[in-house]
This record gives C-alpha cells, structure tokens and sequence, in this order.
C-alpha cells in the first residue's frame, strides 16, 4: 500500500516521501498513530503542489542570492575604527560590524555567520573577506580599515 508520510518513520522515509508500506503495517500502526495517510487522488495532489512550491521556493531563493552576489563581488567596505598610537585598533573589526555595514550600504541582510574573515582585523589596512549567500553562492569581498 502507497502511502505519504506525514512525519519520520525509522526505516520507512522522511517526512512529506511517498512510501511502500504493507497493509497491515499501514492500517494498525502508521494511520492510527498520524505517522502517514493514504496515498489517494487528492493527496498526491497535494504532494506535488507541496514539491513544486518549494521547488519554485528553491528557485528564487538562488535567483536572489546571484543578484546579491553581482551586487557584493569585489566590492570595497570602507570603515572606521580607533586605535592606539601604534596603529593597533581598540578591539577588532568583527563579522558583525561587517554584516551591518553590508545592510547599511546595499540593505542586504546578511547573518554574521555567513560572513568569513580570512584574518582577525585587528590594525588598519585592506583585508578579504568571503560572504556566504546561499548553498554554493559566496561573494569575495574586500574591508579597507581606516582611522576614525
């Protein structure tokens, strides 16, 4: 019996798969606990609409993470921070202060986590820097530190 599984089930499939599961396995156990439903019309129906929606999801989600991409390659981030009279800063640039200075410049929101630091900023200079902006899709771009 064909069945669409409405969670996880160990040695089954995952959640939202269509399954091969035996009649009695699929009426005493998987239908009376919700794990799955019958695979009718109107489900497989569903389950292609769910399939195409997140597809087409995917889709523009890729589609924007190029364009931030052509937006943010090789782009220069200017900014400013205090230092010390040897040219240390009070600190460090961190992928935060990048993050937000990427959303005040191009308002593109951008997690820090996605932002990669090739060395930890902590003197004036031009350092390189990789954002990540979707599974695949990184942009290169450079941070130019200078005195407040």
């Amino acid at each position: 019996m064909k069945v669409i599984l409405k969670q996880d089930v160990k040695g089954l499939g995952k959640k939202g798969q269509l399954a091969e599961a035996s009649d009695g396995y699929a009426r005493n156990f998987l239908f009376p606990k919700g794990l799955a439903a019958p695979a009718d019309n109107k489900a497989m129906n569903e389950l292609k609409n769910a399939e195409s929606s997140k597809q087409f999801k995917i889709d523009t989600q890729i589609k924007q993470a190029n364009g931030y991409k052509e937006k943010l390659e090789g782009t220069v981030f200017k900014m400013t921070a205090k230092a010390g009279s040897n040219g240390r800063l009070f600190g460090s640039v961190t992928a935060k202060e990048v993050a937000q200075e990427i959303k005040k410049q191009y308002n593109i929101v951008v997690d820090k986590r996605k932002v990669t630091l090739a060395t930890e900023i902590k003197a004036f200079g031009t350092y390189n820097a990789v954002v990540k902006l979707y599974n695949g899709i990184s942009a290169n771009i450079k941070i130019q530190v200078s005195e407040a």
